[in-house]
């Protein structure tokens, strides 16, 4: 018996609904994704062993919703709400907008992956589509600064959608966890700190200071998102961004640009 199967007899043992609760728990420890008090979606859920894992983490103080087309057995150990339908019909999304609530989720998860053809191409086309629709959801529930997991297979289409998992986030890594099984192709995107900033890094604009930080810094505002600018309150300034983090970014004043001082 092999060293992968000792994962199945290992969730048996300890009360998990499937093996790959494990990848889960690899995947947090890698990248410290759960803690006590978090929103966590688990997309593609059944049988459930991601949203045990969760459960776990989170405690009594968080909240934990799995989607699926398939039905999902009800917990007796965990408080855990489960919807049954599709992520692509609006009906499905509005559900778990209001499983969510208003603050968003903290953690959007997919383990995700379609009915396998033994086709290689197309196998891992359909997988790209699946994970791009969690991607989706992920972009529509997330709060600022919320981590996203998702599966996908290696090949051609990988690099591409990385770049665009990479373009909402702080950062995105490639993981395998131990747990996967050394014949699968898989692998995980962990995308840190979603960023909701209507500016990007090298972006050129002009603000105007409206009031002043802890730190004695200027604090302008584009499109509600904070931007922290040395100058003084009331002046505007051609800037370019240099930093942006999910909640706030900085900025420094172009050379050469034209500042207005206040009245």
């Amino acid at each position: 018996m092999s060293g992968k199967d000792d994962y199945y007899n290992r969730s048996k043992q300890q009360g998990y609904r499937a093996r790959s609760a494990y990848k889960l728990k690899q995947l947090d420890e890698e990248a410290a994704l759960l803690g006590p008090g978090d929103t966590v979606v688990d997309l593609g859920a059944a049988p459930g062993g991601w949203l045990q894992v969760a459960a776990e983490e989170v405690g009594e103080g968080g909240t934990v919703v799995g989607v699926d087309l398939q039905r999902i057995d009800e917990f007796d150990d965990h408080d855990v709400e489960t919807l049954r339908g599709d992520m692509t019909e609006e009906r499905t999304r509005h559900y778990l907008r209001e499983a969510v609530g208003e603050g968003g989720a903290d953690v959007v998860v997919s383990d995700m992956a379609p009915n396998m053809t033994g086709e290689y191409h197309l196998d891992h086309a359909r997988s790209v589509h699946l994970a791009r629709q969690a991607l989706d959801t992920a972009e529509e529930l997330l709060a600022p600064g919320g981590d996203f997991v998702v599966k996908v297979f290696q090949g051609e289409d990988l690099d591409a959608f990385r770049d665009d998992v990479a373009a909402s986030f702080q950062y995105v890594r490639t993981v395998s966890p131990p747990a996967s099984r050394d014949s699968s192709s898989e692998v995980y995107l962990v995308a840190k700190g979603y960023t909701t900033s209507p500016v990007a890094e090298g972006d050129r604009i002009e603000v105007t200071i409206e009031e002043e930080g802890d730190e004695g810094d200027g604090i302008a505002y584009v499109e509600g998102y904070t931007l922290f600018v040395d100058g003084d309150v009331g002046e505007t300034l051609a800037v370019e961004v240099t930093d942006v983090k999910p909640r706030f970014g900085f900025a420094e004043a172009v050379d050469g640009g034209e500042s207005t001082p206040s009245n």
